[in-house]
């Protein structure tokens, strides 16, 4: 059994943060489509579409006929270690602060036999267990062997939470608690055993229901912040930036109109404001902070979540100018992946359809509840991905634009 991860000690001020160090990120591209299949909580292989053989590692030409048509395909993980060892030195720096650090090999159930790393209830040859696909700290894919089933504190494995963003123990920003969404990711984030969750709030005169009962818990924080305020920002920053591990944007602004509904720009203008210029303003405040505490031991800076929507990946006519500002917001979230992933800080993105709320008042089901929307951003940090699509009109429009992107835009066009 785990044994349960012990609340981090005060850092002493004095010494210094280490520097974050990565795993080797070397991929060959074919080996891409494993990460990719990672970044969203799937363990897929390539099989071959003319034998049916499935391939490890990754490669261009199936290792039993050559064929080059190899399609990755989703695997259920199950199956029986071989053979384990325990590194206790190792040239890579990354791993030797880590050591010692266990490795074994795997016979999957489908066929092949894998390399992963072991989670430290999985023992002995023999032992039966589940394979999962798990994004390291420098963003690419790697094999992680668990129990086979769940065990006591299974997600306080050192190098398990060396692949997650768990927030237990860690302090965390939600930047919009006063909606009901922001406030059911503050619950969702206290649940899941965060040290202290600051729930930013702007316009303090508007008092909104929940919101009083939500600073009384003792692990929450109110705190003044106002995305469409660069000095509100920085101040909020310069107070806490230091010491925030995982920020929340919950932020948004959502009206449903098109381009022709109003002939004024003022409504498109505040959902960039917040959307897209608010997401801009917070990470050039607390991204520097984040990156320069992720090696800043056991609950170190490790996560940025991102509220985006499904309709970034193809515009919804009837809430035409935020799918705009959302499209906008992915684009500048990649950017933001891309400048954190050097200090192993990762940046997930939630793509959800319809949310239950106001301004989803007239969109039929199915709509996402706020509720569930929270668990899908615990869900994700304890999991370690990197884009989640909560709800069936997400999963649906995410099926339909991979497929035909064009069809798409048409049908909602239509």
């Amino acid at each position: 059994m785990t044994d349960p991860l012990l609340r981090p000690k005060r850092k002493n001020p004095v010494l210094a943060t280490r520097m974050p160090t990565l795993p080797p990120g070397a991929r060959s591209r074919a080996a891409l489509g494993l990460t990719a299949a990672a970044a969203e909580g799937r363990f897929a292989l390539q099989a071959c579409a003319d034998c049916g053989a499935l391939q490890y590692p990754p490669r261009e030409a199936c290792h039993r006929c050559l064929g080059a048509r190899l399609r990755w395909r989703t695997q259920d993980g199950a199956g029986t270690l071989l053979a384990e060892t325990t590194l206790h030195h190792s040239n890579d720096l990354f791993f030797r602060e880590r050591l010692p650090w266990r490795l074994g090999m795997v016979r999957l159930d489908a066929g092949p036999t894998v390399v992963a790393h072991l989670h430290g209830d999985v023992r002995g040859a023999g032992t039966r267990l589940q394979v999962g696909a798990r994004l390291d700290r420098a963003g690419q894919a790697v094999l992680v062997a668990l129990p086979e089933k769940e065990t006591p504190n299974m997600s306080d494995d050192p190098q398990l939470r060396e692949m997650t963003c768990d927030p237990k123990f860690r302090k965390v920003l939600v930047t919009d608690a006063k909606t009901a969404l922001g406030q059911a990711v503050v619950h969702a984030l206290v649940a899941a055993g965060a040290d202290i969750v600051w729930a930013g709030h702007a316009e303090p005169w508007k008092r909104l229901p929940g919101f009083d009962g939500l600073a009384a818990l003792p692990q929450v924080t109110p705190v003044p912040l106002d995305l469409t305020d660069s000095r509100s920002v920085v101040e909020l920053a310069g107070e806490i930036g230091g010491k925030v591990d995982i920020v929340v944007n919950t932020a948004e602004h959502h009206r449903a109109a098109g381009i022709g509904a109003r002939v004024a720009v003022e409504t498109a203008r505040n959902e960039m404001d917040i959307n897209y210029f608010g997401l801009l303003r917070l990470a050039q405040a607390f991204g520097p902070a984040l990156r320069a505490r992720a090696a800043d031991g056991p609950a170190g800076a490790c996560a940025w979540v991102n509220l985006l929507s499904i309709y970034a990946l193809a515009n919804f006519p009837s809430h035409g100018t935020f799918s705009a500002s959302k499209a906008a917001a992915l684009s500048l979230a990649q950017c933001l992946r891309a400048e954190m992933r050097p200090a192993g800080v990762r940046v997930v993105n939630l793509f959800p359809g319809p949310i239950d709320d106001a301004w989803n008042q007239l969109t039929p089901p199915p709509k996402v509840a706020p509720e569930q929307l929270a668990k899908a951003v615990v869900g994700a940090l304890r999991d370690g991905v990197e884009d989640v699509y909560p709800g069936d009109v997400a999963q649906e429009w995410l099926e339909r634009w991979r497929d035909n992107p064009k069809a798409l835009e048409r049908e909602i066009g239509g």
